[in-house]
């Protein structure tokens, strides 16, 4: 079923909304001119009319049982917020992308971004100028963080009004206002489909944000089963729950076939309790799988999860959900200890340079290991799985907001350790995914930032926020989340991409990422093109990656001195990368040490004849 406004010309909208408890719901049309019409009981919970006399733009909303009336929980348009009323789209539009056979999705380079700090202006189209530059540092995809209506303090200008990272969204359908129109969103598609590049779109299936949420005045959208940490779980497995399942479903194909989105990242499905015979998850898998048959392109779905469980991508064959891809945290962790020398929180169970060792062959560091920071067991093997399926970073928003000063590597590390880590995660046989600004070593946070009209809500956030940080006895409290200062000391310094070290950063990334675009053996994802070792007092980890034709070995040194190794070459290999620069040989003999300097990466190629 699907659900909503559906404008269906010459002035008729049809209108769809699950409420299997109610006994009467009528939509309101509030323009252009005031209208109220009874919906019709359907099956299953739904209840259905088609309305003359309203076009496109008119607002409406639905009135329940006859008394509160509130916005549709499926509207495609929140133009005054998350407490007002709905507003009717066309969905039509100009499409240039006739031609787009998309980006497969092992040759993905993802770019994270967040719309309102992207761009001082906050905005889609704002984005759209910046495309060129992007896709000659050779990125091909990029990650947009949540887009779903969230809340704001409507009386200031709309650029400061609306700052939410996106995940408290409550209008999974709404794309956010101070970002732009769906207009503004489609051609923000379209000029990325022109410029070679896919659009990653992040939706959150695990739960609605605190404000503006009505969704229970509609119907059992939540079940008081499983908690999770915003409260109650959404409801995928318990009475009604079939209404919860297919509004997410729809969702899906919604922003797949209105906006022609090539992938969605599914935020923290470890939070989607399901413990039916047919997984959500699953079945959001087959939706979307049968969307794309008889399709230009491939659709891919790709899971945020820290379950290190592979039945997340395994195909139903073989007892799996079918989902594309997931991230892998293991691969993040390992590098970040080895790197900052983090201990805490969950970094307890990482710093060893096995750990990245393993992390680069095995993807899970944790396969049935013993976590010392769950207190349990964890993980389960994964390598019947291709490399290739699996998602790695060394900063995004979590990492890197979730601290309390949200400083970003550049602020914690040397440039030196900021060149060995692109080299780590560009390197690796993985999905790799860069955080917006990485590329040049941006200096501005990336802090945690909201704007809550409700005073009390605010305030626990702002003790929530304390409380979060309170064991690390920071000297200071956290900045204030709901202040509009601290949204923007998080808007990106573009300008830096081509200044100095920030230069020299960014023509690494480029090379990196060209290089790992044209290797043979970088384009191998074979799980038996890959070999890992490591020496835990000189803190060296040295990888190995060959195709047919060729071998490429790469040493990374996370000691803070510089240190000496043979590497495991049976024929003399050029160089090909070397992050210090001037320390390696151009050519290396069977048997010849090379020296590698503090906290850097030497790369050599082998010829097979």
């Amino acid at each position: 079923m699907r659900i909503g406004a559906h404008y269906l010309r010459n002035g008729e909208c049809e209108f769809t909304v699950w409420c299997p408890t109610l006994n009467s719901v009528a939509v309101e049309i509030l323009t252009p001119e005031q209208q109220l019409v009874e919906l019709k009981p359907q099956a299953e919970g739904y209840w259905q009319g088609k309305v003359n006399d309203v076009y496109p733009d008119a607002l409406y909303q639905y009135v329940l049982n006859q008394q509160a009336a509130f916005a549709d929980p499926a509207s495609q348009y929140q133009p005054q917020g998350v407490h007002g009323p709905s507003q009717v789209v066309d969905h039509q539009c100009d499409w240039r992308d006739a031609g787009w056979t998309g980006v497969p999705l092992e040759s993905m380079i993802f770019y994270e971004l967040h719309v309102g700090t992207f761009t001082p202006e906050g905005t889609f189209t704002a984005i759209i100028p910046r495309l060129p530059e992007l896709k000659e540092l050779g990125i091909n995809a990029i990650e947009i963080m949540p887009i779903a209506q969230f809340p704001g303090d409507t009386h200031i200008e709309p650029a400061l009004a609306y700052r939410n990272w996106g995940y408290d969204g409550v209008y999974p359908f709404a794309v956010q206002n101070s970002y732009g129109s769906p207009a503004d969103f489609k051609e923000l598609v379209n000029a990325c489909h022109q410029h070679g590049i896919a659009v990653v779109l992040d939706v959150v299936y695990n739960h609605f944000g605190p404000e503006g949420n009505y969704m229970n005045q509609f119907a059992p959208y939540f079940t008081h089963t499983y908690r999770t940490p915003w409260g109650d779980a959404m409801n995928f497995d318990d009475a009604h729950s079939q209404g919860v399942r297919n509004y997410f479903i729809q969702n899906a194909l919604y922003w797949l076939r209105e906006f022609h989105v090539d992938a969605l990242r599914l935020d923290a499905i470890q939070a989607i309790y399901d413990l039916g015979a047919k997984h959500f998850l699953w079945e959001l898998g087959e939706a979307v799988h049968s969307f794309c048959q008889g399709k230009t392109w491939k659709r891919h779905l790709i899971a945020e999860s820290d379950l290190n469980n592979p039945q997340i991508i395994r195909p139903p064959s073989l007892g799996g959900y079918g989902l594309d891809a997931q991230w892998s945290d293991d691969f993040h962790h390992a590098l970040h200890t080895l790197l900052t020398g983090d201990r805490q929180g969950y970094y307890e169970d990482f710093g060893k340079c096995a750990d990245l060792a393993k992390a680069y062959t095995d993807t899970f560091v944790y396969d049935w290991q013993y976590a010392r920071h769950r207190k349990r067991y964890h993980g389960i093997s994964c390598r019947d799985r291709p490399l290739s399926q699996f998602l790695v970073c060394i900063q995004n928003h979590d990492q890197i907001g979730n601290q309390m000063k949200g400083e970003r590597l550049s602020e914690r590390i040397s440039f030196a350790g900021l060149k060995l880590a692109a080299g780590a995660v560009l390197l690796s046989p993985y999905l790799p995914l860069l955080f917006m600004g990485e590329e040049y070593g941006e200096t501005a946070p990336f802090l945690y930032f909201v704007s809550h009209s409700d005073p009390d809500l605010i305030q626990a956030v702002r003790a929530g926020r304390k409380q979060e940080f309170k064991a690390f006895h920071y000297a200071e409290d956290p900045p204030d989340p709901e202040s509009a200062s601290t949204f923007l000391r998080c808007q990106l310094n573009w300008e830096l991409r081509h200044q100095g070290q920030h230069k020299v950063l960014l023509d690494w990334y480029r090379q990196l990422i060209q290089l790992r675009k044209t290797h043979p053996a970088l384009l191998n994802y074979d799980r038996n093109g890959i070999q890992a070792t490591s020496d835990e007092e000189k803190k060296l980890v040295v990888v190995r990656r060959s195709s047919a034709s060729r071998e490429v070995i790469f040493a990374m040194n996370f000691n803070s001195s510089p240190v000496t190794v043979t590497l495991p070459i049976e024929r003399e290999a050029g160089k090909l990368l070397d992050s210090a620069d001037i320390q390696a040989p151009d050519k290396l003999s069977v048997g010849e040490e090379v020296r590698l300097d503090a906290t850097s990466l030497v790369m050599y190629e082998v010829e097979f004849f």
